[in-house]
């Protein structure tokens, strides 16, 4: 049995790695609220863009009227054959099981492709390092037709929008050499604490404009809402969406009134210059929401080791004062028995 001094050894180390989790739990909460308020500031410019791309569409010929195929490159069709996947995680750990989920319904997305010669590409070192024990990433090696591409990490240090474009246009080049038929994108969307599920998105080829073509959803379960939740109230952070009904209606203004817009391009150019944006605003939109839900995952996990580390302690000194009271019960025995004794 241990003794006092190393109880309370341990106790105060429980104490010092307490006072960690707790700092870390609100470090994370700060940030979550910065990174809310970013993807809230991003949305009238999407908002609009998807205006004006949904106005063009009505003012010029996006399908040839007699053979039907598609006059802009990423609204072709094929039969899907080699598909690119990109995978968006978090940087570092501590945040639960968020890196493993997204890990993992990857893996399962790839069983549903089995078969197809399919690429990843990862925006986050997590994911890079889960797959990168699975797949090979040298050369044109592959392994059950998947292989390792691209490597983003650095995009999310501050998941900005120029970073997101540079990783479209490189995919749209792929896309329209014919190198790759799809691209499916793997993140964690996040619109409130409570409210996040991990989708599957096919941003390539795109089929109808500000409609998200959802292939795989995998929701939060209810216990891990709730510890969100307890995490939240304690660290000061909403549950709620933002309400963004003032923003909406404005944004939704723009470009959407039925009549003819005079445009400075021809609608047709001006159709083609702005579809490449549309593509990097979805994964610049998945960026911005994964960095927002990663910290709710850390918050949410640094509160449950500061409860556990309290549970410890409580234990700790529960056990620290029975070894106590031990200890006085032998020393008065002793005394009573020598006492009697004389």
């Amino acid at each position: 049995m241990a003794n006092l001094l190393d109880i309370r050894r341990r106790i105060r180390s429980v104490i010092n790695t307490r006072q960690i989790t707790k700092a870390m739990k609100m470090v994370s909460a700060a940030r979550l609220r910065r990174a809310q308020e970013r993807a809230l500031s991003a949305r009238p410019y999407s908002q609009m863009l998807t205006n004006v791309l949904q106005s063009l569409t009505k003012r010029t010929e996006i399908y040839d009227p007699e053979t039907g195929e598609a006059r802009h490159p990423l609204l072709a069709r094929r039969e899907e054959n080699k598909i690119l996947v990109v995978v968006v995680t978090g940087v570092r750990g501590l945040a639960g099981a968020f890196n493993t989920n997204i890990a993992k319904a990857t893996l399962r997305f790839l069983d549903t492709k089995a078969g197809k010669t399919i690429d990843i590409e990862t925006v986050g070192r997590k994911g890079r390092d889960f797959l990168k024990r699975r797949y090979p990433s040298d050369g044109d090696t592959r392994r059950d037709g998947i292989r390792l591409g691209a490597d983003h990490s650095a995009a999310l240090a501050k998941a900005e929008f120029n970073t997101a474009e540079e990783i479209a246009q490189s995919i749209i080049k792929r896309y329209t050499r014919g190198e790759i038929d799809s691209v499916y994108l793997i993140y964690n969307e996040f619109k409130s604490v409570i409210a996040q599920r991990l989708v599957v998105d096919e941003i390539l080829p795109i089929d109808e404009i500000g409609v998200a073509d959802i292939r795989m959803v995998e929701e939060t379960g209810g216990d891990e809402r709730k510890r969100r939740v307890e995490a939240a109230a304690t660290a000061g952070v909403s549950v709620h969406e933002a309400d963004t009904r003032h923003i909406d209606e404005r944004a939704a203004q723009i470009a959407t009134a039925d009549v003819d817009y005079i445009y400075e391009q021809p609608a047709d150019e001006l159709f083609h210059s702005l579809l490449p944006k549309y593509v990097a605003l979805q994964i610049h939109r998945a960026m911005m929401e994964s960095v927002a839900a990663e910290h709710a995952a850390r918050m949410t996990a640094m509160d449950a080791a500061t409860n556990n580390a309290s549970d410890m302690i409580d234990s700790l000194t529960l056990q620290m004062n029975r070894i106590r009271q031990a200890k006085i019960t032998k020393e008065i025995i002793e005394i009573v028995s020598g006492a009697a004794a004389q």
